[in-house]
């Protein structure tokens, strides 16, 4: 057999080659995304435990877009107790509170990760965004979801209350690789999948607007070349009204 290191690498690869093949959702997402800038609107990105790390993919980027706005809720990151977060993110009404704060219109793009799509606040987040009648794009994991049931009233999972949905071609529960003598799988796959799809998107609705005669507004390096600059001028121009920012 194999190394296991190597038999990640296949899988990562082998899953990037099937994820790619959704062409036609990598660019509607990109389309999305372009129009959204365009009509200076918004791009949101969200996701809980781990799946919090997609939101700041994008957020802040060398390279991407200036306006993007992550919902970065403590209680629903790892960085204070990640096993308390596995219990918020099953809680109804959280998301609603949560994103009451959040000026979302219909002129925006809420990107929302989760590899189950099962919990309740992923699954409001995205009925929420379309409340505000934006256009919501989940990143999932598609033969989970189609296993699973949803901890959400509705009994809907978050590709099923989602304008357009991505696979990022997983297993079912996330890890991929099996080690003789260790029960469970091992390698989550979803991290790396889910970015590289993110950002296509993102690379691509660049070219859409450069195509169209529109400023993509992309953020600069604080660290790249010869610049003193410690903050980018998009920095300045958006941060009172991007949090984190």
């Amino acid at each position: 057999m194999d190394p296991a290191f190597y038999r990640y690498r296949q899988e990562v690869e082998s899953k990037l080659k099937r994820a790619f093949l959704q062409e036609r959702e990598i660019k509607l997402a990109a389309k999305w995304v372009s129009e959204s800038i365009r009509d200076k609107g918004w791009i949101y990105v969200s996701g809980t435990g781990h799946s919090h790390m997609m939101a700041e993919e994008i957020f802040y980027r060398t390279g991407g877009f200036a306006r993007v706005i992550p919902v970065l809720d403590p209680d629903l990151m790892l960085h204070i107790s990640a096993s308390n977060s596995t219990m918020v993110e099953r809680q109804e009404g959280y998301a609603h509170d949560l994103l009451k704060s959040y000026p979302i219109t219909e002129k925006d793009v809420f990107f929302i990760f989760s590899n189950s799509g099962r919990n309740p606040v992923t699954i409001e987040m995205a009925m929420y965004a379309q409340e505000k009648e934006a256009r919501v794009i989940s990143i999932t994991n598609f033969i989970q979801s189609k296993t699973l049931d949803s901890r959400h009233s509705s009994e809907q999972m978050l590709f099923q209350v989602s304008d357009l949905f991505l696979d990022n071609c997983g297993e079912i529960g996330d890890a991929a690789i099996d080690i003789e003598g260790v029960p469970i799988k091992v390698g989550p796959t979803s991290t790396v999948i889910g970015a590289a799809l993110i950002q296509a998107i993102m690379v691509q609705a660049v070219e859409n607007l450069v195509e169209l005669g529109v400023d993509p507004e992309i953020f600069k390096g604080a660290n790249d070349g010869d610049t003193d600059q410690p903050v980018d001028s998009l920095v300045e121009k958006y941060k009172k009204q991007v949090k984190g920012l």
